[in-house]
């Protein structure tokens, strides 16, 4: 989420929350998803996600990672089923990677890291605003995509052709007419949990929606990832990687699959 934290040398994710004491509270993320202790739900409705790209407005280098972001004056781009009951509208999609293949994903499967992991954030039309749903524990609602090493993939392709504009902190270029449901697997089957953001400050407001199938990416196109700056332009340089949060404890939180 963009908070304007840097991640840098100094604030990597093992300090994060010091100063927070919701760091430490009942429902952070991201966690381990383990297959045999989530449950199939037949409650859980199937995924709705109804993008308009007309929406897509920039990309932007934060800092911590790379987001694109959408307006959200309107219905548009919205999140409705899955676990969630209501209307959420997109804000913004970002990503998490590690410094090598073997690594970068926030949530995990039975202890399988992924090397990346795209975030669509979503909030509840309940509240009058993202500032405000953010510290509502209803108030966000994430879908998670873990990346897969494999072939290239087209669809982030076009993402990652941006990225050469936004090499360092503070950039940002205009990002029009991106429809993020081509990011998104064949599959809509999902692990749900109630969960936090996993950067400062880790507020406990996000239904996490995790797929279960992964979608591809190529080596290649994980060091354009990794091309990028947590530095500004003219700093010391230092390059973006392992941005991601470990799992965190489950506190006895229950997770839900969409599927058998």
């Amino acid at each position: 989420m963009s908070h304007g934290w840097g991640y840098g040398p100094t604030n990597g994710p093992d300090t994060w929350g010091e100063g927070f004491p919701i760091a430490n509270g009942p429902r952070q993320s991201p966690i381990d998803v383990i297959p045999g202790q989530a449950p199939y739900d037949p409650a859980l409705k199937p995924l709705k996600l109804k993008y308009d790209p007309a929406t897509s407005q920039g990309i932007l280098n934060n800092g911590h990672s790379f987001q694109v972001d959408f307006v959200d004056d309107a219905d548009k781009s919205t999140l409705t089923g899955g676990p969630i009951s209501g209307t959420y509208r997109l804000r913004q999609f970002h990503f998490h990677w590690g410094a090598s293949d073997d690594r970068g994903s926030e949530h995990t499967v039975e202890g399988v890291k992924f090397p990346c992991e795209l975030h669509l954030v979503h909030w509840n039309t309940k509240y009058p605003s993202f500032g405000e749903a953010a510290s509502q524990p209803d108030g966000l609602a994430v879908v998670g995509v873990f990346l897969k090493i494999g072939a290239a993939n087209p669809s982030l392709q076009k993402v990652l052709d941006a990225v050469d504009s936004i090499k360092f902190k503070g950039n940002q270029a205009p990002f029009p007419g991106f429809d993020p449901k081509i990011l998104l697997p064949s599959s809509l089957d999902y692990w749900t949990y109630d969960g936090s953001l996993t950067t400062p400050p880790l507020l406990e407001s996000v239904t996490w929606i995790v797929l279960k199938q992964p979608i591809s990416v190529s080596p290649t196109q994980m060091a354009k990832f990794r091309s990028l700056m947590f530095s500004g332009e003219g700093d010391a340089t230092c390059c973006m990687q392992d941005n991601y949060r470990p799992p965190q404890p489950l506190k006895g939180r229950k997770v839900r699959a969409s599927f058998k």
